[in-house]
């Protein structure tokens, strides 16, 4: 009897094991029904992804997308992958994760998505460039996009004629003409560290190298030779902050510049929503940081927000191929943008947040790229060392420490770099 019951268990065990490895990795729940599994990090487009869920499913018999929208999701994400819970798809940002999971072998290769084509080739560079060596293949769907530079209050600059800066001189020149004016020309919510790195990204897509993180993994740079000039215009750009910018955090800045107690703001289109959550009817533009005396050589620090990657583990590639063309619809990518105030990715005519008019020719032309901490790991605490050197505003001391904890961080990376050179 004893054996029996324990053959049983072992049977119904093997049964349940089975029936949950089939749920995770998208096969048919009911017969005939192909069930596709997202998972998505963005939990302030929740409702967005509820109702193109909804759609989706109204519109197809043979597909039932499920999508997860979870607070935390790259933790969750990453225990799910360690516990070999893979969903069919899953909506990350482009920045180290993304690095992780190509490294670990996770994504599924989706080079023959006839979807890629749509895709302005900068942010399919930008996905080739955060892969710590070439691998052969495409991983990633970039969706949408977002932008850093300068935001202005549209209104207060039409009053006071002044004029959008083109140059790094002109943009000095303006924060000075409106400092005379008795007028903030800039605020900063340097509390918060992670703000330290708006700015930062804004000049280094200028000033720097877009893979110089690679050139330093290969030993062809330091950060002491690339981020010298980038270090220069931080300091200057202090001169014109509000007092004391250190015991402000984001939320503070946001509110100041809704006010009107500063012209200009230097952050992401990303605060849009919280600055218009204080003053609804402000008439907010943005500019590309001018970060050279070269207007020519400036570039738009634009990231992937939100890119669609398959796992290795989705058993119908079809069906998810299916979920990814009915997610780069064109209505529906408007719809993301018109309640994301994003980016879009594909190369198509839609229409921008009124917050991006300046920066639209950028978009249009491709002329952007990557933001820099992309590429930082996160132990490294650079948005930590950033505010630590504006405080004490020792340049050489910063740079070393960058270079010596990018060492120390990213040595197993830099290991497999020259094991890759190697065998070349």
């Amino acid at each position: 009897m004893r054996k029996l019951i324990k053959k049983c268990t072992v049977f119904m065990l093997g049964v349940l094991f089975v029936s949950s490895v089939l749920t995770a990795c998208g096969d048919a729940g009911q017969e005939g029904v192909t069930q596709i599994r997202m998972v998505q990090y963005k939990p302030e487009a929740v409702a967005f992804f509820e109702q193109l869920q909804e759609e989706f499913n109204a519109s197809h018999d043979d597909i039932q997308l499920s999508i997860e929208s979870p607070n935390d999701a790259m933790t969750i994400l990453k225990t799910r992958f360690v516990r070999e819970d893979y969903p069919d798809i899953v909506g990350i940002g482009g920045d180290m994760n993304y690095s992780y999971f190509v490294d670990a072998n996770i994504l599924a290769d989706i080079s023959d998505y006839e979807g890629l084509k749509s895709v302005k080739p900068a942010y399919l560079e930008m996905l080739e460039g955060l892969e710590f060596v070439p691998t052969e293949g495409t991983f990633g769907l970039p969706y949408v996009a977002n932008a850093a530079g300068v935001l202005y209050n549209r209104e207060m600059f039409e009053e006071h004629n002044w004029e959008i800066p083109t140059t790094w001189a002109e943009f000095m020149a303006l924060c000075q003409q409106i400092q005379s004016e008795q007028i903030q020309p800039l605020y900063f919510g340097f509390r918060d560290i992670w703000t330290c790195l708006a700015p930062w990204n804004a000049l280094a897509v200028g000033l720097a190298p877009a893979d110089v993180c690679a050139q330093v993994n290969r030993g062809e740079a330091t950060f002491q030779e690339s981020y010298g000039l980038v270090a220069d215009r931080m300091l200057e750009l202090m001169q014109y902050a509000q007092p004391s910018p250190f015991a402000y955090n984001y939320n503070d800045a946001c509110i100041a510049f809704a006010n009107g107690e500063t012209a200009m703001y230097a952050i992401g289109s990303y605060a849009v929503p919280q600055i218009k959550s204080i003053n609804p009817d402000m008439d907010i533009d943005s500019f590309v940081m001018p970060a050279n005396e070269d207007a020519s050589q400036n570039v738009l620090n634009s990231g992937i927000d939100l890119q669609f990657c398959l796992t290795k583990e989705c058993k119908d590639k079809e069906a998810a191929y299916e979920v990814l063309d009915f997610l780069m619809e064109h209505d529906n990518v408007q719809a993301y943008l018109d309640d994301q105030n994003a980016v879009p990715c594909k190369d198509e005519a839609f229409t921008l947040a009124p917050m991006l008019d300046s920066m639209t020719s950028y978009i249009e032309e491709g002329k952007m790229s990557d933001f820099h901490d992309h590429h930082y790991p996160s132990e490294m605490a650079v948005d930590g060392m950033i505010q630590t050197f504006l405080m004490e505003q020792d340049k050489d001391a910063f740079l070393q420490k960058f270079d010596k904890d990018w060492l120390r961080y990213n040595r197993d990376i830099i290991r497999k770099v020259e094991e890759y050179e190697a065998g070349q």
